[in-house]
């Protein structure tokens, strides 16, 4: 079992206990079987960004008390140098940089995003998430083929899209090369269907 894994999942465990939420609460709160969430909590696999955010918005508590065990500290600015930031690696193969960690309070998480291209992935089914508030993505340098509520678009260098994150949404790097975008995930309500 991955060190990293373990810790997040005893965090995750020992919040819910001091809480006193069963399992079968967290698990229908987060969206899986108990079964499932069962095997999070366990360390048996690992955690997907969607996941830690619920857990944490379920919690009441930053989703970086989860990551690291520590509550950030800064209220009034914080600096995250280039290629600096909190890392988190919690999707195939996708790494989050997260660029404002130590803040305390955020209305958002900024996080700068690679998505790595995989060959012949590109026509087939994009992995797809759900969570409160709404979504903002960049890209920086690629092309990022997006899905929205079944509306499918590529984005390229420069172009941006902002969506409610209550709807399906997935994303994989497209045109042979692996795609970084700066993604601000904003808190907030299940959104308005």
């Amino acid at each position: 079992m991955d060190s990293k894994i373990a810790e997040i999942a005893m965090r995750i465990r020992v919040m819910r206990e001091i809480l006193g939420i069963t399992i079968e609460e967290m698990a229908q709160k987060t969206g899986k079987t108990a079964a499932e969430y069962a095997r999070l909590e366990d360390g048996e696999e690992d955690f997907a960004v969607t996941f830690l955010n619920k857990c944490a918005d379920i919690f009441g508590v930053d989703v970086i008390e989860l990551l690291t065990g520590e509550r950030p500290k800064l209220n009034i600015y914080t600096i995250v140098r280039r290629d600096k930031g909190l890392p988190i690696e919690r999707r195939s193969g996708f790494e989050y940089l997260h660029k404002a960690h130590l803040f305390r309070s955020k209305l958002s998480e900024p996080l700068y995003v690679t998505a790595p291209y995989e060959e012949g992935t590109e026509d087939g089914p994009i992995s797809m998430s759900t969570h409160k508030g709404q979504e903002f993505d960049f890209v920086l340098k690629g092309s990022l083929k997006v899905e929205v509520d079944g509306h499918t678009t590529i984005l390229n260098e420069g172009d941006s899209i902002y969506y409610d994150s209550s709807y399906p949404h997935g994303m994989i790097a497209v045109g042979g090369q692996d795609c970084t975008f700066l993604a601000i995930v904003i808190h907030g309500g299940s959104g308005e269907k």
